[in-house]
C-alpha cells in the first residue's frame, strides 16, 4: 500500500500542499508517518521496503486551521493511536466538539479542525463496537464539508469513507479497492471509478465495496 499511496499523492500535488502523511496497518498496528515540506521529506522518513501493507491512507494538506507541522499533518489519530482518519474540508463545529471530548478526557495533540474526527469515532466505538456505525454516529455530530476517510487497527481489513460537499471516488481494480479525492490519483490502477454522492458512506473490504 505504502508505495501505491505514495503514487497517487504525487499525482496530486498540482493543488499545491505544505505537508503529507501515511497512516497503514500492518501485522496488526497501526504505523503513521508524517512530515511537513514535500513529499520526498515524507519520503525519507519512510523505507517503502520495510512496509508489506496491504491498507492504508494517505494526505496531503493545505494548512487551515493550524501551521504547517509534523503534528498538524494528517492523518490524524485518536487517543489511543489505532485510528486514523484523513479529511478533506472543513468542519465547522470542531471548537465545541473538541470542549466536549475534550471534557470526555480526550487528550488532542493538534491545531486542526480534522482531529475532532478520529477522536469522535474512538468515542462512538466504545458503544457501537462497529466501524461503519461509528462513522454514522461521527457525522451526524459533524457540521461542515468533508470528504473523510477512516482507518482502524481493530478493523485491518476496511476502510470506511463519507463525503458531504468535498469530492470522494471509489476505485474498482482488479482485486483492490481505493478512495481518492480525484481521478489522476488512481488512473494507473483502474479505470473503473463510482463517484460517492453527499451524504453517503461506503465501505471497502477485500471481497468489494458496499455503498450506504
Amino acid at each position: 500500500a505504502v508505495p501505491v499511496l505514495l503514487e497517487g499523492l504525487k499525482k496530486l500535488e498540482y493543488r499545491g500542499y505544505d505537508s503529507a502523511g501515511v497512516a497503514v496497518i500492518e501485522k496488526g498496528k497501526l504505523y503513521l508517518n508524517r512530515s511537513v515540506g514535500k513529499l520526498y521529506m515524507l519520503e525519507e522518513k519512510i523505507n517503502v521496503t520495510d512496509h508489506q501493507a496491504r491498507i492504508g491512507i494517505g494526505h496531503t494538506r493545505w494548512a487551515t486551521h493550524g501551521r504547517p507541522s509534523d503534528s498538524n499533518s494528517h492523518p490524524h489519530t485518536d487517543c489511543t493511536g489505532k485510528i486514523a482518519v484523513v479529511h478533506n474540508g472543513i468542519i465547522e463545529n470542531f471548537l465545541e466538539l473538541k470542549e466536549w471530548l475534550e471534557a470526555e478526557g480526550h487528550i488532542f495533540k493538534s491545531e486542526t479542525d480534522t482531529e475532532v474526527l478520529p477522536h469522535l469515532v474512538e468515542h462512538f466505538l466504545k458503544d457501537k463496537k462497529d466501524l461503519l456505525n461509528a462513522v454514522e454516529s461521527m457525522i451526524q455530530k459533524v457540521r461542515g464539508s468533508y470528504a473523510i476517510v477512516v482507518l482502524s487497527e481493530d478493523f485491518p481489513d476496511t476502510l470506511v469513507a463519507a463525503k458531504k460537499d468535498n469530492p470522494l471516488i471509489i476505485g474498482v481494480g482488479e482485486g483492490e479497492y481505493f478512495f481518492a479525492s480525484d481521478i489522476p490519483a488512481i488512473i494507473n490502477y483502474t479505470r473503473k471509478v463510482a463517484v460517492l454522492a453527499d451524504g453517503e458512506i461506503a465501505v471497502l473490504q477485500p471481497q468489494g465495496m458496499t455503498v450506504y
